[in-house]
């Protein structure tokens, strides 16, 4: 047996703190968008803005969480970024104009919905992967 020391493997993004940043973004992924899916499906004419974000977001979700996984840190942040764009306008517009959100949807009430985790996820998404960054320089 040899004394040398193992070489460490490459971190990546989805190394420890990232696996759960990214295993919430799967959850919400599939659960706005089977949300999404179901109220497409069965009522999208009661309110088409609504439901399209709500199917919207999961995509942005489904892309974060993909970046994440596959080390790619710019789609990352550019995914992360817009998600949380959407759900400041999203919950800022959902309060001041309520009539354009006659259904609630991922994003409506900045994630109330949601326990607020739309809101605080794209924060914490931000903050992990511009710390990595910092830290891979």
């Amino acid at each position: 047996m040899s004394a040398e020391p193992q070489a460490r493997a490459p971190r990546t993004l989805a190394d420890g703190f990232g696996r759960l940043i990214v295993l919430v973004y799967v959850v919400f992924a599939v659960s706005a968008g089977a949300r999404a899916g179901y109220q497409v499906a069965t009522k999208f004419a009661d309110a088409p803005l609504s439901f399209t974000l709500s199917a919207v977001a999961a995509a942005i979700y489904l892309v974060a969480a993909v970046a994440i996984i596959r080390g790619a840190a710019r789609t990352a942040l550019v995914a992360v970024g817009i998600e949380l764009a959407g759900v400041v306008a999203v919950g800022a517009l959902s309060f001041a104009d309520p009539d354009w959100f006659p259904e609630p949807s991922v994003w409506s009430h900045f994630g109330s919905g949601y326990g607020y985790v739309p809101l605080v996820l794209p924060v914490v998404g931000l903050v992990y992967l511009l710390k990595r960054r910092k830290a891979a320089r």
